[in-house]
């Protein structure tokens, strides 16, 4: 759809396979974390509200005008299975992006959750659906649906870049974001990272040893 900036709405993204997603879901975004060189771990806030379930796949990504959730349904209907909607809602949480209406459709969708950027309601329906959603806070508060925005454009969600087809992984720890062209150099370096700390782990079972070698390195350098 050609719409002027402002009010474009991109259906068609580049999705990563299954296989890569399947994978990418083993680690946990601590782990996923460690891989990266740059931090892409969202705001602490930002966590599992309704269900603990683990959620990973492409980002749909949603631009909102402040105030105003009209474009989330929207993209509620561009989004596929298997989609994680991000929403940029600016870190507010005077007024709710999301309610029980809208984690009910993507229910029936098989959209594997929604990450945002400001607050939700209507928690108790919410649960009673089961819908994994993962946001800042929480509201009675609603909000305006009548005003612009657009969908699968370049966002900020909890202080990171989301862009379309970005790989989204949240789970009890918080939510990171893997852009696809870096998946592979990423989980490799998680695995090494997880290798490592498998020795470490060893050491201090068998041998007692309580300070890694890396450690006490830096220690050392300190005079300590």
């Amino acid at each position: 759809m050609d719409k002027k900036i402002g009010f474009r709405v991109i259906e068609d993204i580049e999705r990563p396979s299954k296989e890569l997603l399947d994978r990418i879901k083993e680690f946990s975004t601590p782990e996923l974390c460690d891989g990266t060189i740059v931090y892409n771990a969202m705001d602490y806030h930002i966590k599992p509200m309704v269900t603990k379930q683990k959620i990973c796949g492409p980002a749909v990504t949603v631009k909102l005008s402040m105030g105003d959730s009209l474009m989330v349904t929207k993209a509620v209907d561009v989004a596929k299975p298997g989609d994680v909607i991000v929403i940029d809602g600016r870190g507010s949480g005077n007024n709710a992006l999301w309610g029980d209406h809208r984690s009910l459709s993507c229910k029936v969708k098989g959209i594997e959750g929604v990450v945002m950027d400001g607050a939700f309601r209507d928690l108790e329906e919410n649960e009673k659906i089961g819908f994994p959603i993962y946001a800042k806070a929480i509201t009675c508060g609603s909000s305006s649906k009548n005003t612009n925005g657009e969908i699968n454009v370049p966002i900020s969600c909890g202080g990171v870049t989301v862009n379309p087809g970005d790989i989204i992984v949240g789970d009890v720890n918080g939510v990171c974001v893997v852009p696809a062209e870096y998946a592979e150099e990423i989980m490799a370096n998680a695995q090494k990272k997880i290798d490592g700390l498998k020795a470490v782990k060893k050491e201090i079972i068998e041998q007692g040893k309580v300070l890694p070698d890396n450690y006490a390195a830096n220690l050392k350098k300190l005079g300590y």
